[in-house]
């Protein structure tokens, strides 16, 4: 490699910025591919410096040093993927193509190599008579559990299968998130008559028109983005629209073009299947839940069908008053389907409660709530915000922040990427770009770099960002994740941070939701964008009475959501069938509303074919169960106590993966989670 070639790549060498933070106005796309082969290399070559080691392998010059190698590969990667979901193009894409399958194999030359796994395997079978700290051990556990289950142990032709099956499931679940970027961009709605905009707040209109106007079209343009779509099927009197809107966004990647998804689909899931069973598990189920709380596929069953035996009856309830309201309205024939529901629902809740989104926007302006978000972190763990426009940032919408702990020490850079863009994919996230960890050489505490990354309302001509209540939650709940990666405290940073059981991770952000109906909490930052009139006490008793509205509904949406990753996944043969069919007989217990036949979840389910959730959508019921019992103990004390925040901070937030979780939310709680608490709060029970 030329000198000059170093000397342009900022990847190499150390970031000159504050904090180290990433140079993104340096980098370019030609960037990545030399430094991630060069990052692939050095990382080879430290591999074999560890085979090659003549001494005996111990804990430091085996466990360690395979812990700290690939620092340059590590740190491209984590800007390249999240690039590739925050800010992404059609040469990005193309490289990923091609970079995927190269760390695939990477990764599988690691895991497959016998002679480190023989190192590796020899410090673990002597892990009873070291003398390791609690740390220690897990990282062990980890490493050794880490080679078995990326197929260490396979020998001959099941490694090589095993080689092919995983490179081919990188290439799959690439393409099946940028299919379902791609056909959300690709959809609009224009509306050229005013008519057709009948219902729909004037905020929402302002949007459109100024949608339509960039795309130099007379009239409104609505998109399948949130803050466009969510709106519309709230607000239009148009059923037609709401139907037509509602189409394209729940038959996304199944039409006969280049983004088809179903075949994908398919693929994803039989080869996840072989797989785990060439692991020797029965599915790919029982291979993700060895390593979760849940542990088998078993419990995940229990607590599905627990939630949906108390909830049922309620949403069944629930729907009924709605299908009432509507007939009131539309006759006796008239039969609410899915695109009348949000409609419906908005109508009923206001009707109830006096109360909807629209009535609350004016109050939750984003530089007021943010100061709210951070002003709540800082009463509950003295940290503080301080903006830094020297920190360079990926696209001109996002701000960096420096975090500073209660005493004024550097605590994390935190990044804030709030509004919609072509490049970015739906949904909402929290992400690192730096983890952190702690050099055992200098005892320094190597901060982590964080972002959260959000689809919100964007400010229009007229308005600043106005936020719905919903946006408002979905803020603290990333916001949640985030506390969690910075205030990791680990030495290692393959154990800090967010680095934990995958149905644990979403304790810290479900706790933070709990915030959005405290009064307490709304009183130091809700006020009019207009008048500085703070939230009235009467729209925040409307909130928390009408904070259960539809609950058991929500519930059993979220249960479908499980049920049909669970039917995927716990497969152990091949799938060939109709997809939309399965789906449909996979959730069909936790369908309240009719079936649309055409409509189809899992071409555009990224959570479970393109993310982390595969076997584990579960997750977020599971976590809601421990952050319901946790809350409560916020609630018994007063929702700022500082005892109770020192402790979670302590025992949940900084601790990362050191520990089996259920020890650390003992440790806090003092007690093991009951599902009674959730079920108290939802007003399921008494």
């Amino acid at each position: 490699m030329s000198n000059i070639t170093n000397a342009q790549n900022p990847f190499y060498g150390q970031y000159h910025t504050p904090h180290g933070t990433v140079p993104f106005d340096r980098i370019k796309t030609e960037h990545y591919e030399p430094a991630i082969l060069e990052g692939i290399k050095l990382q080879n070559a430290e591999i074999e410096a560890i085979i090659q080691n003549p001494e005996k392998p111990d804990f430091t010059n085996t466990i360690e040093a395979f812990e700290e190698s690939g620092e340059l590969l590590d740190k491209v990667v984590a800007v390249f993927g999240n690039m590739l979901s925050a800010e992404t193009n059609d040469d990005l894409q193309e490289l990923a193509q091609k970079i995927m399958p190269l760390l695939s194999e990477h990764s599988n030359n690691i895991t497959l190599n016998e002679q480190l796994f023989a190192r590796v395997k020899e410090v673990y079978n002597q892990k009873e008579t070291l003398q390791l700290t609690q740390e220690q051990k897990q990282l062990l556990e980890n490493a050794y559990n880490s080679f078995v289950r990326h197929g260490a142990n396979l020998k001959g032709e099941a490694r090589e299968e095993y080689r092919r099956l995983t490179t081919e499931l990188s290439k799959l679940t690439l393409t099946f998130s940028e299919n379902n970027l791609k056909e959300t961009n690709a959809y609009q709605m224009l509306l050229t008559k005013k008519e057709s905009l009948a219902g729909l707040p004037e905020i929402i209109i302002e949007a459109a028109a100024e949608t339509a106007k960039s795309e130099g079209k007379e009239g409104w343009v609505f998109t399948l983005h949130a803050p466009s779509y969510v709106p519309f099927m709230t607000y239009s009197d148009n059923r037609d629209l709401r139907q037509k809107l509602y189409m394209a966004y729940n038959t996304k990647c199944t039409h006969d073009n280049e983004f088809n998804n179903i075949d994908i689909v398919k693929k994803i899931a039989n080869t996840r299947m072989k797989i785990a069973q060439l692991l020797e598990y029965k599915d790919y189920a029982e291979y993700t839940l060895k390593k979760r709380m849940a542990e088998n596929s078993e419990s995940v069953y229990k607590l599905l069908n627990q939630l949906l035996e108390a909830y049922t009856p309620t949403a069944q309830q629930e729907y009924k008053e709605i299908q009432e309201l509507a007939r009131e309205e539309q006759g006796n024939d008239f039969v609410v389907m899915p695109w009348d529901w949000s409609y419906y629902s908005n109508k009923l809740k206001d009707k109830k409660f006096n109360i909807n989104e629209e009535m609350l926007r004016p109050y939750f302006e984003l530089e007021q709530v943010k100061k709210g978000v951070f002003g709540l972190a800082e009463k509950l763990y003295g940290i503080t915000f301080r903006k830094n426009t020297e920190i360079p940032v990926y696209h001109k919408e996002v701000e960096a922040f420096e975090v500073f702990d209660k005493n004024g020490k550097f605590l994390a850079v935190l990044y804030t990427d709030f509004h919609p863009r072509l490049g970015k994919r739906a949904g909402a996230w929290m992400t690192s770009y730096k983890d952190q960890w702690i050099d055992k050489k200098t005892g320094e505490n190597s901060r982590p770099h964080v972002s959260v990354v959000m689809n919100f309302t964007k400010p229009t001509e007229n308005k600043p960002a106005l936020l719905t209540f919903n946006e408002v939650e979905t803020f603290l709940h990333e916001f949640g994740h985030s506390l969690h990666g910075m205030f990791a405290n680990s030495t290692y940073r393959s154990l800090s941070g967010t680095n934990v059981y995958w149905d644990f991770v979403e304790l810290p952000s479900q706790i933070m939701e709990n915030f959005a109906i405290e009064k307490d909490f709304l009183n130091t930052f809700a006020r009019h964008y207009q008048t500085g009139e703070v939230l009235p006490d009467e729209l925040i008793k409307r909130l928390v009475d009408a904070s259960n509205f539809n609950i058991a509904y929500a519930c059993l949406r979220q249960l479908s959501f499980g049920l049909l990753d669970m039917a995927w996944y716990t497969r152990n043969t091949p799938f060939e069938g109709d997809v939309k069919a399965y789906e449909q007989e996979a959730w069909k217990d936790a369908q309240i509303l009719p079936v649309v036949p055409e409509a189809c979840m899992s071409t555009q389910f990224s959570h479970i074919f393109a993310g982390g959730y595969a076997a584990g959508y579960y997750s977020y019921k599971w976590a809601e169960v421990l952050d319901a019992d946790a809350f409560s103990l916020f609630k018994q004390k007063g929702i700022f106590n500082q005892e109770v925040a020192d402790s979670f901070r302590n025992n949940i937030l900084s601790k990362g993966g050191t520990e089996h979780p259920m020890v650390l939310y003992k440790r806090f709680r003092g007690q093991e989670p009951s599902i009674d608490a959730l079920l108290i709060r939802n007003g399921i029970k008494k």
